[in-house]
């Protein structure tokens, strides 16, 4: 074998790279909104975003799609408003776009950065990232103000994301 080659170093960096990968949130398979789909609590048309898609996806198959995380959590905060009839019990997944890589991943598993520099389909959004170092540098490249995990994100955020406060 040639003094020049290292299998030690090259294997290093293999692991590295695909425990990075494994840390990412796996994508998800949730159905693409048509082009008839509409936000269930603002009535845009949602595959005009297909940045910014967020879906709930029902055990009987049927989904719901919203134009960004900030409605998705409209939504959810308030079903019996938004959707009648539907309950969270009968959700079989919650799926938003992850900024970076444009792919559907878990909603409870993402990171979301608000108050940023970038806008979402209906203003202020919750930017939904796949990792804690992408919502890190996403944070720190469009003037972020704060990360939030899905569980912190709290019933009066979306208001209040829709007239600019971010605390």
């Amino acid at each position: 074998m040639p003094a020049a080659f290292k299998p030690l170093p090259m294997l290093a960096l293999m692991l590295l790279f695909s425990l990075s990968l494994a840390a990412q949130a796996e994508a998800l398979k949730v159905p693409d909104p048509g082009p008839k789909d509409t936000c269930p609590v603002c009535g845009m048309f949602v595959a005009k975003y297909p940045a910014w898609v967020a879906t709930v996806l029902y055990q009987d198959g049927h989904a719901h799609h919203f134009d960004g995380a900030k409605d998705l959590f409209k939504y959810l905060f308030d079903l019996p408003r938004w959707a009648p009839g539907h309950q969270e019990k009968d959700m079989t997944a919650i799926a938003v776009t992850e900024y970076y890589g444009l792919s559907r991943i878990p909603a409870r598993e993402a990171w979301y950065v608000i108050g940023s520099d970038v806008p979402g389909p209906m203003g202020h959004e919750l930017v939904p990232l796949a990792t804690e170092a992408d919502a890190k540098e996403f944070l720190r490249d469009h003037a972020g103000k704060r990360i939030l995990r899905f569980d912190e994100v709290t019933p009066d955020l979306p208001a209040k994301l829709d007239k600019g406060t971010f605390d």
